[in-house]
């Protein structure tokens, strides 16, 4: 799938979970994708067929993960081919069966015929008192031929329901008719459904016995529906296969399905890289949100897609439940918690702020405490994560404080990230988040040294990037910052001055407690070097330009 600067990547339509529910709005399918074995839910006008693209999308794509993906496409297809080949020999032979013994059928039906002329002819030879006597039989049997007596008389053919249950009927999606059409609409079924159908929906089953016990229909009839709909199932997902998703970003309800929004009207300071996705990923998901951004532009996109303008912080606070932010560092979040018209000036009893800042421990404690004086709840809930990421509604939530705040951003954490973590009491999510920054940092930072030191050795920077990607170190993240390297983008995704703030303030957290962080410290310092460069605003990747100077 492209996902942003991602290439475009080979799937196939699949079926998705049973507790899985498909996202209101456009018409999308849940997609598998080759390789990597990520699943998402794909809008239909972001999907393109395989094969016309195929040619196109490995010209532009040459990693060797690419080609497995393709490879397994390839794969896979052949594997179908022969299934669809034995499938096509059986049910021709099955053909050839039904017709020899339809031929059969014919021919002693015309012995039948024949032996009854013969028959009639002595009748009618015969004395009148035979005439009556024949007469009299056939007035008792009726008027049907000795052949349709025969036929009422022996077993039905196996596979062949009565008349009345072939008007039993499944209703079908108008999709599935439209597929159904041609190839299988002339699809012989396999006579034979003595068998019991395995692998079959639950659901369905218990929905067409619930049916069939209101109709009291043979369960033959039950059994040839649910074989036909299974066959019809292969068939729809061997038709639909193969896909380039082609989208800058994947639906944001991949991993929670369908969201009921909270009823409570949230507030949303702050529309920086992170920001944007969360808010407009809340906004999808039907929550009621009034935006503010210190550069007052930045909120038009969002006006134009449903939110509400708050004029000032206290404005937001003041008319929402719970009021989510996400600034920069330390010094911004309390400047705008303490500032002027800031949100302590709209906080009341039962206000609701959670600040999703990467921030020190110390910092978010402060915060806390001010909110709570006032007889407001407070939340921390820093965010793991990158635009990308937060565009996806697939960030990780870490989470702190009340717990019942918590409880309450539910399905504002589910709009946003595909998971969340609850740590305690206030202090604990943000010495989480510098962590797993810290170790993020310093690993980007690695991945630089190792490319500049391919490069001058005389060694293929591109096959060092294969042979990790083959390795146990194998990642998105890896993938993407090397290959922002080796295209000299840098385009943010994650800024590198706010990297190296979280590797200050981790650095600082392990002098709190008298842990060495010498790693850290070495990272940190490279990264000040590519400041110094003026790659602040560059994406963390941009690390790499400390090296070549």
């Amino acid at each position: 799938g492209k996902l942003g600067r991602y290439p475009p990547w080979p799937g196939k339509i699949v079926n998705p979970p049973k507790d899985l529910k498909k996202p209101r709005g456009k018409k999308c399918f849940f997609v598998k994708f080759f390789g990597t074995e990520d699943h998402a839910w794909i809008k239909v006008e972001q999907l393109k067929p395989y094969h016309p693209h195929k040619e196109e999308m490995i010209k532009i794509n040459k990693g060797k993960r690419f080609q497995q993906a393709v490879d397994a496409v390839e794969e896979f297809l052949r594997k179908t081919k022969g299934k669809d080949q034995a499938s096509s020999h059986n049910s021709n032979e099955e053909k050839n069966r039904r017709n020899s013994s339809e031929e059969r059928g014919k021919q002693s039906a015309g012995e039948e015929k024949r032996k009854a002329s013969l028959s009639e002819g002595k009748l009618k030879k015969g004395t009148g008192e035979g005439k009556k006597r024949v007469s009299s039989v056939s007035s008792e049997r009726g008027s049907k031929s000795p052949l349709k007596r025969a036929q009422d008389q022996s077993p039905r053919k196996r596979g062949r329901p009565p008349k009345d249950e072939k008007d039993l009927t499944i209703p079908e999606s108008s999709t599935v008719k439209r597929v159904m059409t041609g190839t299988v609409a002339g699809f012989k079924w396999p006579p034979s459904v003595s068998e019991p159908v395995k692998d079959s929906d639950p659901h369905f089953h218990h929905f067409l016995q619930k049916k069939m016990s209101q109709t009291e229909k043979p369960a033959v009839c039950y059994q040839a529906i649910t074989k036909k709909l299974k066959v019809c199932e292969e068939f729809l997902q061997s038709c639909a296969l193969y896909f380039f998703f082609f989208s800058p970003a994947a639906d944001s309800t991949a991993v929670n399905g369908s969201i009921t929004p909270t009823d409570k009207k949230i507030g949303f300071l702050g529309l920086g890289l992170m920001g944007s996705g969360i808010v407009s990923n809340l906004l999808k998901m039907g929550h009621t949100v009034t935006v503010w951004n210190r550069t007052a532009e930045k909120c038009d996109l969002f006006i134009q897609e449903g939110a509400r303008l708050g004029r000032t912080p206290a404005e937001v606070v003041s008319t929402c439940d719970i009021t989510f932010a996400c600034v920069s560092d330390p010094k911004a979040a309390k400047d705008l918690v303490l500032g002027p018209s800031g949100v302590l000036q709209g906080i009341r009893p039962g206000k609701c702020y959670v600040d999703m800042s990467t921030v020190d421990a110390d910092t978010v404690t402060e915060l806390a405490q001010v909110i709570v004086s006032r007889g407001g709840r407070f939340l921390e809930a820093p965010v793991s994560g990158n635009q990308q990421l937060s565009n996806d509604g697939m960030l990780v939530i870490l989470a702190a404080g009340d717990r019942g705040l918590y409880e309450d951003c539910s399905s504002c954490f589910q709009a946003m990230g595909k998971t969340s973590f609850f740590l305690g009491e206030v202090g604990n999510a943000a010495k989480m988040m510098l962590i797993v920054n810290m170790v993020q940092g310093s690993f980007m930072a690695t991945i630089a040294e190792g490319l500049t030191l391919a490069q001058v050795t005389g060694q293929s920077q591109q096959t060092l990037l294969d042979i990790l990607n083959q390795g146990q170190l194998a990642s998105i993240f890896l993938d993407q910052k090397c290959q922002n390297i080796l295209q000299g983008n840098f385009k943010p995704d994650f800024y590198l001055k706010y990297i190296q703030k979280d590797l200050r303030l981790a650095i600082a957290l392990g002098d709190s407690v008298n842990h060495p962080t010498p790693m850290a410290a070495a990272a940190n310092e490279v990264y000040k070097r590519a400041k110094a460069l003026d790659q602040s605003d560059n994406d963390m990747s941009a690390v790499y330009r400390a090296y070549i100077h």
